[in-house]
């Protein structure tokens, strides 16, 4: 069976204020797409262009799942997560773009 590759992410804007939960099936296009606001809607209208978080999964099913889930949760508990990733919440951007 072929491996798959799917990510929940998460974007935020300069200030780190924002938070944007996606997912995608090719997550350095995504961090690209964000980063240059191509997308409209809520990541372009509050510049969500900065990776914070990724999440690997090989089944779209559970990707979809863990998203929503972390959809419901409130900020602070969004911040955790964020924090047990990246203390300093490190824009990710480049480093996804080198090495995935």
């Amino acid at each position: 069976m072929k491996d798959h590759n799917y990510f929940v992410y998460i974007m935020t804007n300069k200030n780190k204020t924002v938070l944007y939960i996606g997912v995608t099936g090719d997550l350095p296009n995504r961090v690209f797409e964000h980063e240059n606001s191509m997308i409209d809607g809520f990541s372009k209208k509050y510049n969500c262009n900065y990776l914070v978080y990724y999440e690997h999964f090989q089944n779209i099913n559970d990707a979809i799942t863990r998203e929503k889930e972390i959809k419901k949760w409130r900020r602070d508990k969004k911040e955790k997560l964020i924090n047990g990733f990246s203390k300093e919440w490190e824009f990710l951007n480049e480093s996804v773009y080198n090495s995935l």
